[in-house]
């Protein structure tokens, strides 16, 4: 029997500091995260982070919270209970960090009589603090405690047209009439986590991201988060000059990948004349604290500061109906291999 297991981020189970704390340690100790040796990574996360970031990072998850829970965890049920819907194989949810785990996900599909699963991670981009944390977990689990179970997983998405055309139909339909740029900002990475991926070792971050065809591409999140902007404002038929791409959510004092996106709100009011702005985050398919906090609230705030007039946050995918057939489309078609082995 087969079945689906969506999974996505996580978050803590409250707002409390020790919850918000615990889900921090298991996060940010992931070695696909912060990627320093083990000594070194808790020596960072256990022994700074943790012991200054916790309560202000509860008193962000409080500003989005909502009477059902953490947003992201919310809108992923809606996913699943509208999907549901529309297979007839089970589904079920997880969660790369806290509950329910991805563990737990498995063992209901598995409870139900699966054997057979397709995993999709909710990452329309690859990167090695999403995709690839997220298989090395779920194949973890598999072969510990799940040995007979298969796993079929969905590719990142981003260059899908079926995605793209969802993607700018929910911007074109958000899109206010008179902006003066949109902006594409991606969650960042750091630039070393790039060089990692890179199976070929000549990624430079330059123009080998803009190359029609070149193996890093399967791997590279930089040049994936541009194709996905490239392809978008192809579709909405949006003049490039109004277009910016930016990279937010740094950590730490290593270089992230550039340009980052709270400088160039800071800036563009008054190097590029930008009053009125439009700020969409593609890296997510739900709506969470990076977008609903750290963009709709502080970046808004950094622009108005600034000296930008109309500041629009466009929010994600969601549990609208035409994200939810693009979800379905891309799990028919890892269902029909299996039947193909």
């Amino acid at each position: 029997m087969k079945g689906i297991l969506l999974v996505n981020l996580g978050s803590p189970r409250s707002t409390d500091v020790k919850d918000v704390k615990e889900y921090l340690d298991e996060f940010l100790m992931d070695e696909k995260v912060i990627d320093y040796r083990w000594i070194f990574r808790a020596l960072l996360v256990r022994g700074i982070i943790l012991n200054t970031r916790p309560p202000k990072s509860a008193a962000a998850y409080k500003t989005v919270w909502t009477d059902q829970g953490s947003p992201l965890i919310v809108i992923t049920e809606k996913i699943q209970k509208k999907l549901q819907k529309l297979v007839d194989v089970p589904v079920e949810i997880g969660m790369r960090y806290a509950q329910p785990s991805i563990e737990a996900g498995i063992q209901k599909l598995v409870d139900q009589g699966v054997s057979e699963i397709v995993l999709f991670p909710l990452y329309p981009q690859y990167a090695m603090s999403t995709t690839e944390t997220v298989i090395d977990k779920a194949e973890e689990v598999r072969k510990k405690s799940f040995p007979d179970v298969k796993i079929n997983y969905i590719e990142p998405f981003y260059n899908r047209e079926i995605y793209i055309n969802c993607l700018a139909e929910s911007i074109k339909e958000k899109l206010p009439e008179n902006i003066d740029a949109l902006q594409f900002s991606y969650h960042g990475v750091p630039e070393r986590h790039i060089y990692k991926t890179d199976p070929t070792k000549t990624c430079n971050l330059g123009d080998c991201c803009s190359r029609e065809t070149n193996p890093s591409h399967q791997f590279c999140y930089r040049h994936q988060c541009f194709k996905t902007t490239e392809t978008v404002v192809a579709k909405l038929g949006m003049p490039k000059d109004k277009v910016i791409v930016s990279f937010q959510s740094r950590l730490g004092k290593d270089k992230w990948i550039e340009p980052y996106t709270d400088h160039t709100l800071e800036t563009i009011p008054s190097k590029k004349g930008v009053k009125n702005l439009a700020v969409v985050c593609p890296a997510f398919v739900s709506d969470c604290l990076e977008t609903l906090e750290e963009i709709s609230v502080e970046g808004k705030e950094q622009f108005l500061h600034a000296g930008g007039e109309n500041f629009h946050y466009i929010p994600c995918l969601n549990d609208e109906d035409r994200w939810i057939d693009v979800v379905k489309t891309l799990c028919d078609e890892k269902l029909n291999e299996f039947y193909l082995v």
